[in-house]
């Protein structure tokens, strides 16, 4: 099976790099099972240790950790204290800490992450919210990114390029080093409220990776679909994504204006149960509006008055070719045209095969579908079907600009490629809705 013909594939790749680490709180704690009254836990224990070290061979083994390791991290004294500071019940008991100790304690108590190791794929794209350094005629774009590491964690990361007016991608270096936010509050509990993080401003986009907070998100932050939303002019960046603990999955939100700050909720409901939430990119007829798939086949569309709450739903979309017979999903938030609604699915064939295909949307009842593909737009090439997860191309999201869409996705759930489609030939490929 071809790729569709107007399909241009870019040779740009995003690969996975596991020189980039953040540093992780290390949290060797003994089982409350396993402890007696007055008992210390293992933190102590390692406290304990510590004070042995009298103050030249404290600052010495400091010293030695800052030689090892202070070229891969920024400010890695101030994170040393910041630990120290997370750890005062460790301290209970000892004598009086001076800075070195206090600095070498942190030390122990944090460890290095790989955060894409294994993975960086899944990708959304938009706009930048600074088009200053953009090329005339152009684009610049962000493109968030799954990254996945040690224990198939997986963590939210970031980075920006531009499209030239003649439809050239390029991707702006990354940085070596990488850092996790500032907790500016948050909620232990799932269901509790929001988790609200800060990145410093003079931060590049390359180095923010939102790692797992909350207990609901602890072994995944997966998939987020990023959306420029309009609300009455006032434009906010908004990501559906999905929080794992391991065993249970949830829908949370993103919210941010400028990809500083960042600000994470739970969504409510029976509509947010499943995987694979887009919000529409502005409201229809004054209410929110989602693509989602509630019962792991068909796609539903669902509206609210609350964007943080989202109940029942109407089924749209139901597999009807063969590629995607086992189901259908949505790859992204809907791209508004003079045409109608331009959403990108993805689907599931033999083998568990996931191809990208797409569907036309009635602008003004996006219930009726108006075309779709009948075969898929993208599909696992031979050459680039080898990686983490086989057989599988995936995209969280698309961009408009000009008579273009910018479609990045993903390989084999192991690294992210880029192509560009032009809209007329896309929309000329689509077959009307109910034809044979």
């Amino acid at each position: 099976m071809p790729q569709a013909t107007f399909l241009n594939r870019h040779a740009l790749y995003l690969r996975p790099d596991p020189a980039r680490v953040i540093v992780r709180a290390f949290k060797p704690l003994t089982e409350p099972k396993d402890l007696r009254p007055n008992d210390k836990t293992r933190a102590n224990h390692i406290v304990d240790r510590v004070m042995t070290l009298d103050e030249p061979a404290a600052a010495a083994q400091l010293a030695d950790v800052l030689e090892n390791f202070d070229g891969r991290h920024r400010n890695l004294l101030a994170t040393f204290e910041a630990r120290a500071d997370e750890m005062e019940d460790a301290f209970a008991g000892h004598a009086p800490f001076s800075r070195t100790q206090r600095q070498l304690v942190g030390a122990y108590f944090l460890n290095e992450y790989s955060f894409e190791a294994s993975a960086l794929f899944n990708p959304s794209i938009v706009a930048h919210p600074d088009q200053s350094l953009a090329p005339d005629g152009g684009l610049r774009f962000i493109v968030s990114l799954r990254a996945v590491g040690e224990g198939h964690v997986s963590s939210l990361t970031f980075r920006a390029g531009a499209i030239t007016r003649d439809g050239s991608i390029a991707i702006e270096p990354t940085t070596r080093l990488a850092a996790t936010p500032r907790i500016l509050s948050s909620v232990e509990w799932p269901g509790d409220g929001p988790t609200e993080v800060q990145f410093p401003a003079g931060s590049d986009i390359s180095e923010r990776v939102i790692f797992p907070i909350t207990a609901a998100q602890s072994n995944g932050i997966e998939d987020a679909r990023f959306v420029a939303f309009d609300d009455g002019g006032k434009r906010t960046f908004l990501a559906t994504y999905t929080a794992y603990d391991g065993r249970a999955i949830r829908s949370e939100l993103i919210e941010t204006d400028d990809f500083l700050t960042f600000r994470m909720t739970p969504l409510r409901g029976s509509a947010a149960r499943n995987k694979g939430m887009a919000l529409f990119p502005r409201k229809i007829h004054g209410r929110f509006a989602t693509i989602g798939r509630q019962d792991n086949e068909n796609l539903y569309l669902i509206y609210s008055d609350d964007l943080h709450a989202w109940e029942g739903g109407q089924a749209i979309l139901r597999p009807e070719f063969p590629w995607e017979f086992v189901q259908i999903g949505n790859c992204g938030s809907p791209i508004e045209l003079d045409e109608g609604w331009l959403l990108f699915t993805h689907g599931v064939g033999p083998l568990r095969r996931y191809s990208i295909g797409a569907a036309l949307l009635d602008k003004d009842d996006p219930t009726k579908v108006i075309a779709r593909s009948h075969e898929p737009l993208v599909h696992p090439d031979p050459s680039q079907r080898e990686g983490y997860v086989p057989n599988v191309v995936y995209t969280c999201g698309a961009i408009r600009h000009g008579e273009r869409i910018i479609l990045p996705y993903a390989v084999s759930d192991t690294f992210a490629n880029f192509s560009t489609i032009e809209i007329s030939a896309l929309l000329d490929s689509l077959k009307p809705a109910g034809s044979a």
